[in-house]
């Protein structure tokens, strides 16, 4: 998160405000994000099945990426008013609208790795 006031901050708007490219690859941006969105096209996971799923993220860093797709607008998050409370995450309409374009850039991703493999 940087202060509004920065001129990082400035400069990172300017360049989301002039190309939907940059403000597209920044709203997928963190090491665990595509993960998360992936496991979600599936259906709703309670926050225990996706930290399973997301291996290798700490609880920190799957939280907090969790609440910056949330803020986006990308996921729902729901939580129960029972004990124990239960919180499910799922994809929104919006975050839905993304997976065609992951499956392209893991097709992308595929097809990279097997060609640095023939150099």
């Amino acid at each position: 998160m940087r202060k509004e006031t920065s001129t990082n901050y400035t400069n990172e708007k300017d360049i989301h405000d002039s190309c939907s490219m940059a403000l597209t690859i920044s709203l997928l941006s963190g090491r665990w994000k595509p993960s998360i969105l992936w496991h979600l096209q599936h259906g709703a996971l309670r926050y225990a099945e996706l930290n399973k799923k997301v291996h290798g993220a700490t609880e920190r860093i799957l939280v907090r990426q969790l609440q910056e797709l949330e803020k986006d607008g990308l996921i729902d998050r729901e939580e129960t008013h029972e004990k124990p409370v239960k919180v499910t995450y799922a994809l929104s309409k919006l975050g839905t609208s993304l997976i065609p374009i992951l499956q392209q850039i893991e097709g992308w991703g595929n097809n990279y790795k097997m060609t640095k493999q023939l150099i």
